[in-house]
């Protein structure tokens, strides 16, 4: 029996470092490639030895698809490819493409000059490995190889984000990566039709969380931002450069303008310039309200935020700093952090998800003191907040995905076990379907059912069609009365009863090629088939044909477990 396999190398139960093994047709296919943020060492990559314990990855992996430009599920990326050795395609959106060597590069900084690490990969490493990438458009079917195709859906959360569905024979999974089902000022709601796959995978980080109303938090942040800066306070918002970024900063601006403040907000230097100009290169990945208002104002050309200086952390007076990394982890977003934390009139607002072990986590979790390289101890006095500005969906906005996708397996990952626990047992009990949730380098194995698709000629129908109510009574009464147009085992309609019938469908457990067609092309020949149907009896799978004709009609069974073909005819008047 066909099966699909899955091997979380990163992302299992856990938040970062996302990285999925696939196996499905016989194909390896590497779903994201992150790093983790909670982590300096030889962990904040995935384990690629449980691939293959020395040399390249190539002849292991198909093909690599990134969902989007976040560190945390490109970061490994250079590493992967250059250092372990990966010379086969990468898989991704046009923006992502255009954005993923911009923050890869950043990383590269911080971690080598700045730390002083080495065994990391170059500038010159990042420009090789983008020469890999092959770019997907949105809804375009590329086909990798002969047996395998990807598609890829939109998915909001970050600019160029996409879901991927991947296909290889009758065998289907579609991978979210990160989304979001709730459209918001800069990007749409995330989408995907109802392709009914074998197995979805789908990010939970909010798996227990609801939402409150969007406007609530925004009236909320503004309120609490106005009041800091009144008080003469500074306001610290660590981001990632492109994302909730441009979101708040949209906020901000419009408030700004509407209560005449004149309070300077800054942003890291030179990621403005960027991110504007990669929202106007890509315009048609944002919301429609951007799109409308696109030729007339460009929401991206903020009039109030400027660009930020690091010797302006050092000025008295109120200020609003929007600053890199979003999870105060490293960079400008950590320097200003800890020249800011022991006064009492600062403010820091958390906008987003904090890994465990970066210093948003430990300060949410209220940590008062926090040791720095060189042992060196700072207090932490100033005011913390945090407010889900997150673009991940919500456990309403994951079950709604899976009602749109209707898959027949779930499998949970970036997400707590804790919460994964409940919103697996959720996903059962209103799906009624199985849902699992792998730890890090543990196998999921998923067996699939396929169908045999046969087509009968219309000619042929058209011209049967007349012995329609004949054949119907003489499979009525060669099976005791029983008639039934649905297999028993997997549902699929086998073929519309009574008249206008177009095409029959016949359901296989193994492949009997072979004898299929000599039994079909005997059919076509004498009489009509009007049932199909798989032995639910027998150990194995049986192929149950029944046939009739005005005057007379026939029952062929062949029994594929045994070695010995049995055949068996009857005759009803």
């Amino acid at each position: 029996m066909p099966e699909i396999r899955v091997v979380p190398l990163g992302a299992g139960q856990d938040v970062g470092r996302s990285c999925i093994l696939l196996t499905i047709g016989g194909k390896n296919i590497m779903l994201d490639c992150g790093m983790h943020m909670g982590f300096n060492d030889e962990r904040r990559f995935p384990d690629f030895s449980y691939v293959t314990k020395e040399g390249p990855l190539t002849e292991y992996i198909d093909c690599v698809i990134i969902s989007h430009f976040h560190l945390d599920h490109c970061g490994a990326l250079p590493y992967m490819s250059e250092l372990v050795g990966y010379d086969g395609p990468i898989y991704m959106t046009q923006p992502t493409k255009a954005i993923c060597p911009i923050l890869l590069e950043d990383y590269r900084k911080i971690t080598v000059e700045k730390k002083g690490e080495t065994n990391f990969f170059t500038s010159e490493q990042i420009k090789l490995c983008m020469k890999k990438v092959v770019t997907v458009n949105l809804h375009q079917v590329v086909r990798v190889d002969d047996e395998m195709e990807i598609k890829a859906y939109y998915a909001g959360h970050v600019l160029g984000a996409a879901m991927f569905q991947i296909r290889v024979g009758q065998d289907s999974v579609v991978y979210t990566g990160d989304y979001n089902m709730t459209p918001d000022r800069h990007l749409g709601a995330a989408w995907i039709d109802q392709c009914r796959p074998d197995l979805l995978i789908t990010e939970s980080t909010y798996a227990t969380t609801i939402r409150d109303s969007k406007r609530c938090r925004e009236r909320d942040f503004l309120k609490k931002v106005h009041s800091c800066v009144e008080k003469g306070g500074k306001v610290l918002i660590p981001v990632f450069a492109l994302g909730r970024a441009q979101e708040l900063c949209i906020l901000l601006e419009m408030y700004w303008e509407r209560m005449n403040l004149k309070v300077p907000i800054y942003f890291t230097l030179g990621l403005t310039e960027k991110a504007n100009h990669y929202y106007q290169l890509f315009i048609t990945w944002t919301s429609q309200n951007i799109k409308k208002t696109f030729t007339d104002r460009n929401m991206f050309e903020f009039k109030h935020i400027k660009p930020f200086d690091k010797s302006y952390a050092d000025n008295p007076g109120a200020m609003v700093v929007f600053a890199t990394p979003g999870m105060l982890h490293a960079g400008q977003s950590l320097q200003i952090f800890r020249k800011w934390a022991p006064s009492e009139n600062n403010m820091v607002i958390l906008p987003g998800y904090c890994v465990t072990g970066t210093i948003g986590h430990k300060i949410l979790n209220g940590a008062k003191k926090l040791e720095f390289e060189n042992k060196q101890m700072v207090d932490v006095k100033l005011s913390v907040q945090y407010m889900s500005f997150s673009a991940h969906a919500d456990a309403k906005g994951i079950m709604q995905l899976i009602s749109q996708c209707q898959p027949k397996n779930v499998m949970l990952v970036h997400g707590e076990d804790e919460k994964m626990d409940f919103l697996k047992q959720k996903v059962q009990k209103e799906f009624g379907i199985e849902c699992y949730k792998p730890a890090n380098g543990e196998t999921i194995i998923i067996r699939t059912e396929h169908n045999v698709p046969v087509p009968i000629s219309r000619t042929f129908l058209k011209r049967e069609e007349s012995n329609a109510l004949g054949w119907e009574r003489g499979c009525n009464e060669a099976r005791g009365g029983e008639w039934s147009t649905r297999c028993e085992r997997c549902h699929s309609s086998w073929c519309a009863s009574g008249r206008g019938f177009r095409e029959s469908w016949i359901c296989s457990r193994l492949p009997c090629c072979t004898w299929l067609n000599q039994c079909w092309k005997w059919a076509l020949e004498s009489i009509t088939v009007a049932r199909c149907r798989m032995d639910s009896e027998l150990i194995g799978s049986c192929f149950r044909f029944w046939t009739a004709g005005s005057k007379a009609a026939k029952a062929l069974s062949r029994c594929a477990a045994h070695d010995k073909e049995q055949w068996m005819e009857s005759r009803v008047a």
